[in-house]
């Protein structure tokens, strides 16, 4: 684990997009070929889960169904943007305007060809359907949408909004004959190298090739199963041979290197981890900002990202990483909870008038090791836990009843820093985590940040929200550490992303193969 500020940004390499025009097609959809080449093996794949079969609602699918749908722009692993759906995009000098020339010749998978229209309908049916999602504060702000010709699409904002082409990247599009598409999507229909098969929530979902995608030689495997049960030691079934692609913590990543089972790899991104407390409905005493204080000055930050990331653990009070543009090294170093100090807690919970044997705190996670380590950083301060660790459907149900008071949890890396902030305002999507947060000033400042077209600007406006965030005690940032995939021996041509995306425009499981 380091503190330190320099030679602390994470690599990136970034890869060229293919633009080779699809010639492939399968058997039985209208105005598809026949298929033109041969594919091998079955990937069985677990990260993250899948929490929906509506890709414009999901609030953190991202790692499953990006196989199965595609978007315009994409981020590659340098973390800028690059085309994907669209071959090409440019922005009017005045920031308000998007010109997009979609790829000709993209299926759909139920054989319709990608028309500038469903790309519109897309954007629609977020604006006008969709309430919490990803990109509900984004879509809001479209007041015109243009369709020249099948392969144009001209996008009008009310106002610059610097976010966007990176957010997109996020906008999954659909075919508007998608079952549900009305109310909530059953049955997803895109554009991915990998249909949406049969799926079991919380256990399985089968993603057949497709074999009129539109990049010519892609997929290369015959399916990828993902794997989406909770509570599974998926290292040991890496080893086993029931997983090829996992993501997994530091100890068994260390155990899997050893031994030869495995290549680990790095998210292009950081995860960042966080303690919260109950904003929306908070209890007495934990709603006085000394107490929140204390408890901060509780939890040692150096140990904890040792514990999760080792030498790649970053101790920091923000919700970017070193290395990233959006970061302040200055108030890094002003951080007062970058150590503990159980003295100064004490004293703050005596000027508060609390006694801390007589309370009991809420304390909800996932099912992570790491939430113990926080657990028994706070009793040391007396007060008794009750600490509640549930899978992720249980942990996001609980949460939403703000009936508990704190918790630790982690948040993985994002297309834009606005997806972070995004979640911290009032109308943001899946705002639990962080205690569901109803703050219109703090709304403004984030806003002014996101309405900003010059960076540095922008990155102030940003660092003010942060700093606000810390003064009202909502939550505080322990630190960052990579996420880690471990990609089993024989398992070739697959790189992680910035993201977790599974798949994006030039990487991912569409160009992973088997060793037979």
């Amino acid at each position: 684990m380091t503190d330190r500020i320099t030679d602390l940004a994470i690599s990136r390499r970034a890869l060229l997009a293919g633009t080779a025009a699809m010639t492939a097609g399968v058997l039985g959809v209208p105005g598809l070929p026949q298929a033109q080449a041969a594919r091998k093996g079955v990937l069985k794949y677990a990260t993250l889960g899948l929490d929906t079969a509506d890709p414009h609602r999901h609030t953190g699918s991202i790692a499953v169904q990006q196989a199965y749908v595609e978007t315009l722009t994409s981020i590659a692993s340098d973390g800028a943007v690059e085309p994907f759906l669209a071959e090409s995009f440019q922005v009017s000098p005045d920031g308000k305007t998007y010109t997009f020339k979609l790829r000709q010749n993209v299926k759909f998978h139920n054989g319709d060809t990608l028309k500038s229209a469903d790309v519109a309908a897309n954007l629609e049916r977020v604006k006008n359907k969709v309430k919490g999602g990803w990109l509900v504060t984004a879509i809001k702000l479209v007041s015109k949408l243009e369709t020249p010709d099948d392969n144009t699409l001209v996008v009008t904002l009310d106002a610059p909004y610097s976010p966007f082409l990176n957010l997109l990247s996020e906008l999954w599009i659909l075919s508007p004959k998608s079952e549900g598409w009305d109310e909530t999507i059953k049955t997803p229909i895109g554009t991915g190298p990998f249909t949406f098969g049969t799926w079991q929530p919380k256990v399985k979902l089968v993603a057949p090739a497709f074999p009129g995608y539109w990049k010519s030689g892609l997929p290369k495997v015959e399916r990828v199963e993902f794997d989406l049960r909770d509570g599974v030691d998926k290292s040991l079934a890496l080893r086993a041979g029931d997983l090829h692609i996992i993501q997994l913590d530091r100890e068994p990543a260390e155990t899997l290197k050893k031994v030869g089972a495995a290549d680990i790899l790095g998210l292009k991104d950081t995860s960042w981890f966080s303690i919260a407390f109950n904003n929306r409905k908070p209890r007495k005493p934990f709603d006085d900002i000394r107490v929140r204080q204390a408890l901060a000055l509780a939890v040692d930050k150096p140990a904890f990202m040792n514990f999760m990331g080792g030498e790649q653990g970053i101790v920091t009070n923000q919700i970017v990483a070193p290395g990233n543009a959006y970061f302040d090294k200055a108030w890094h170093d002003a951080d007062p909870f970058r150590k503990p100090d159980l003295d100064k807690a004490k004293k703050l919970l005596a000027d508060a008038g609390v006694k801390p044997a007589d309370h009991t705190i809420e304390f909800v996670s996932w099912q992570e090791s790491y939430a113990q380590v926080v657990v028994q950083m706070v009793r040391k301060l007396g007060f008794k836990v009750n600490h509640v660790a549930l899978d992720d459907v249980g942990a996001q149900k609980r949460l939403g009843q703000y009936d508990w008071d704190m918790n630790v949890m982690s948040s993985g890396p994002r297309a834009d820093i606005f997806l972070r902030y995004v979640r911290l305002m009032s109308d943001g999507p899946n705002p639990t985590l962080w205690g569901g947060i109803q703050d219109p000033e703090l709304d403004r400042m984030i806003n002014a940040g996101v309405q900003e077209p010059d960076q540095a600007k922008r990155k102030a406006n940003y660092l003010t929200a942060s700093k606000h965030i810390d003064d009202k005690a909502y939550f505080y940032v322990i630190g960052h550490s990579p996420s880690l995939i471990a990609v089993k021996k024989g398992v070739k041509g697959y790189e992680s992303g910035f993201t977790w995306a599974c798949h994006w425009a030039s990487g991912g499981v569409a160009h992973t193969t088997i060793d037979s």
